[in-house]
């Protein structure tokens, strides 16, 4: 059955879909290129990666082969690649070259969103000046290269309300996104009502929470009942879930069978209740999985 393809318009009428593929952790160069192939074919158009993830160059090789196939039956324009600043790599001159290097591996002209992966900078203390320092730069140099049209968007990531707030002091654009960790165990509403309230769009990462709420070893009453009621997984659910609170989500996976299930979360929707119901987990206990940037000066 088909099913409309969900897109977020950005600042500038800029449209990106709403389902990415996300790439963490995808190290071996055959299997990444092989999902970024087999995701295109499920209908994926925004693939998100990192200079950290160091799957650029296996991104780009698979890109290049889709571009060159007509069976594929995309072109460039039609896919939204997203790549993102290594915190060694920040600072104004750092930046430029980092952004040079990802275009190379990408084998890309331009890359449609580029994002500060992180407030700070690699080894320093969390209360560090430097941090600021830095961040600025990087910033500055991708305004930069936005109006040199080697970027067409630019964002943060991990960015919390201080570091948001921070930018008013010194950012001629306003970052497009802020991609944060959300799932119903971190379900930061202020922080998404802060960051919509600024025109940015919010995207999740770990929507699924690295497993731990699909991996049956920990069951939540509210997403198995959900669930059963819609005959949604309960990956489709949590990507229902952040899909409806107006977020960008990204689910990675290392299998083609789940990367298109998880696609086909674009089938559902969830009740008023059933998104209260999720929201009220938080209640209950508060968990992170991935790195922490509250403490970042």
């Amino acid at each position: 059955m088909a099913f409309v393809k969900k897109i977020t318009e950005l600042r500038d009428g800029l449209k990106i879909p709403t389902v990415g593929f996300g790439t963490y952790k995808l190290k071996d160069k055959e299997l990444t290129a092989s999902l970024i192939k087999d995701a295109i074919r499920a209908g994926y158009r925004h693939i998100d990666t990192a200079t950290v993830y160091t799957n650029e160059d296996a991104i780009g090789d698979a890109l290049h082969e889709v571009f060159a196939d007509d069976s594929y039956g995309v072109k460039r324009s039609d896919i939204w690649i997203t790549s993102k600043l290594a915190p060694v790599d920040q600072g104004y001159e750092s930046t430029i070259v980092a952004v040079h290097k990802s275009l190379k591996k990408l084998r890309l002209d331009y890359i449609d969103m580029y994002l500060i992966h992180w407030p700070g900078c690699s080894s320093s203390d969390p209360n560090d000046p430097d941090h600021k320092t830095l961040r600025i730069g990087s910033w500055r140099a991708l305004e930069e290269l936005k109006e040199k049209k080697l970027l067409r968007a630019i964002g943060v990531s991990n960015y919390q309300i201080n570091h948001l707030k921070e930018m008013k002091e010194y950012a001629k654009i306003v970052p497009f996104v802020n991609q944060c960790e959300f799932h119903p165990l971190l379900y930061s509403k202020d922080l998404v009502d802060y960051t919509k309230s600024l025109g940015i769009v919010f995207e999740s990462y770990s929507s699924l929470g690295k497993g731990h709420f699909t991996d049956g070893n920990t069951k939540y009453q509210e997403l198995e009942d959900i669930s059963s009621r819609t005959g949604a997984s309960i990956a489709q659910v949590l990507l229902c879930w952040g899909i409806q609170h107006g977020t960008i989500v990204l689910p990675k996976s290392s299998s083609k069978a789940r990367l298109i299930h998880n696609f086909e979360c674009q089938r559902f929707t969830l009740s008023e209740e059933e998104m209260l119901a999720i929201d009220r987990i938080s209640e209950r206990k508060v968990e992170r999985f991935a790195w922490d940037p509250t403490n970042i000066l």
